[in-house]
């Protein structure tokens, strides 16, 4: 499984790589702590909990040495200490050590992604998915789609008065969409069922993207067999319902989950401002989308990205594909730093291959 970060590809800073294997427990034993309560962990229970034995004054130079370098911070008059985010972000890419889904994880996640996928749209399965996720990670599923490069069954032209038309698409996976579209003056009375039929004759099994491909290359083709006026229909229904690059659609599950387990009211704080940030919608889109850039799974942790710069919440995400390999949108999990990366990202990286493979498929 590939995992990266926005620090993956750097070299460790010099005191980080200097950490001999006892700094090393001991900075494990925080984060791991941090991972499972949240709370600050003092020296004396440091003690108890090393595998080697170390007096707590040992422990207190190891941790100050480790606050040196950045990896800890102490958050308020406690002696406890806490990772910081260039902590976390060191455990994840250097110390983590992903599990691995079990078989009978595989086989709920299978079961409940064909069950949404059959006999429904994939919007649908890409709902189970976030509200799956959302399910086994205590944060908010999200995935991130775009329409289209949903792959067409069927395209139909429907007039709605001499100016206007509907244009109807039916995709594979069963779901349907209505634009709008303007006409041109003067349009044949027949133009509307000969454009339909020029781009069903074409369309099958094609996302948007790909039938305005290959009409720009194809142009003298249709240009013979088509008016001038059907030829312009053609054009401007792709352009219509293909609709501007960036178009994304996002779909979010279980921000309740966010509202579990808070310790204190800054905590409560951070979570309003996260889901000021899942409202917002574009922020989150730019954000999943970048996870598309890059091979597996990508881990965005706290400040490293100005999404989540104030709410302190970290991303886990993967990209999925369709069947001709094409990355066609990315589910994660969006929660508090804390998050358990090790169980959540053997999650997302499994969920996004089952989705991969039921789009492969046609569902």
């Amino acid at each position: 499984m590939h995992v990266t970060g926005p620090f993956s590809n750097l070299s460790e800073p010099r005191a980080i790589a200097e950490l001999n294997d006892r700094s090393r427990e001991i900075f494990r034993q925080i984060v791991e702590s941090y991972l499972v309560t949240g709370e600050p962990v003092g020296s004396r229970n440091l003690s108890r909990i090393l595998p080697m034995t170390l007096s707590p004054a040992s422990i207190r130079n190891v941790m100050a040495d480790l606050e040196a370098a950045g990896l800890i911070f102490a958050p308020h008059t406690s002696a406890g200490r806490l990772p910081t985010e260039i902590g976390l972000r060191f455990f994840v890419d250097a110390m983590m050590e992903i599990g691995d889904v079990t078989a009978e994880e595989r086989a709920r996640i299978e079961a409940q992604m064909k069950a949404a996928a059959s006999g429904h749209t994939m919007e649908t399965a890409l709902a189970e998915a976030s509200a799956l996720l959302s399910g086994v990670s205590r944060g908010a599923g999200v995935v991130v789609t775009s329409k289209s490069n949903a792959r067409l069954k069927h395209i139909e032209f429907v007039r709605l008065d001499p100016a206007r038309a509907l244009v109807v698409l039916v995709s594979e996976d069963g779901s349907v969409e209505n634009r709008l579209l303007d006409l041109p003056p003067g349009l044949p009375a027949g133009a509307l069922v000969e454009a339909g039929n020029f781009l069903n004759a074409r369309i099958q099994g094609k996302t948007l993207g790909d039938i305005r491909s290959e009409i720009e290359v194809r142009r003298g083709d249709m240009e013979r067999e088509l008016d001038t006026l059907t030829a312009k229909l053609v054009e401007a229904g792709l352009a219509t319902t293909v609709g501007p690059a960036g178009a994304r659609q996002l779909i979010v599950r279980g921000q309740a989950n966010l509202l579990d387990d808070l310790k204190a009211a800054e905590d409560l704080e951070r979570i309003r401002l996260l889901f000021a940030d899942l409202e917002t919608q574009t922020d989150v889109i730019d954000l999943l989308s970048r996870a598309e850039g890059g091979e597996g799974v990508r881990i965005f942790i706290g400040s490293e990205n100005k999404l989540f710069s104030l709410s302190g919440s970290s991303m886990i995400a993967a990209p999925f594909r369709d069947g001709g390999q094409k990355i066609v949108g990315v589910l994660g999990v969006i929660g508090p730093t804390r998050l358990n990366y090790a169980r959540i990202v053997p999650m997302v990286d499994y969920t996004a291959r089952v989705i991969s493979r039921i789009l492969e498929r046609g569902g």
